[in-house]
């Protein structure tokens, strides 16, 4: 019997949404991001704008959900490393 559509999307995006976390986690730990990429980041944070925009023009909330909160996560990183690279 195959799964739901949409709980396989909420089951694949808790898996890469939450996946963020430990590399918040152990930036903020650490209180450096020496070995992140910008640039990586930066494109990453612009592609999860454009899914979670599609999200929200196809209601898709497996989607919407997971993009905004990989949002938020990697913005987070994003501020960890410029923070912490000014000290």
């Amino acid at each position: 019997m195959p799964l739901d559509p949409n709980l396989l999307g909420f089951i694949a995006a808790f898996c890469t949404t939450f996946a963020f976390v430990p590399q918040v986690l152990l930036a903020w730990r650490q209180r450096h991001a020496d070995g992140i990429s910008t640039g990586m980041y930066l494109i990453f944070s612009l592609g999860v704008v454009l899914w979670l925009i599609y999200g929200l023009q196809t209601q898709a909330w497996p989607v919407i959900i997971a993009n905004g909160v990989t949002l938020l996560l990697a913005l987070c990183v994003l501020a960890m490393k410029w923070r912490f690279a000014k000290r």
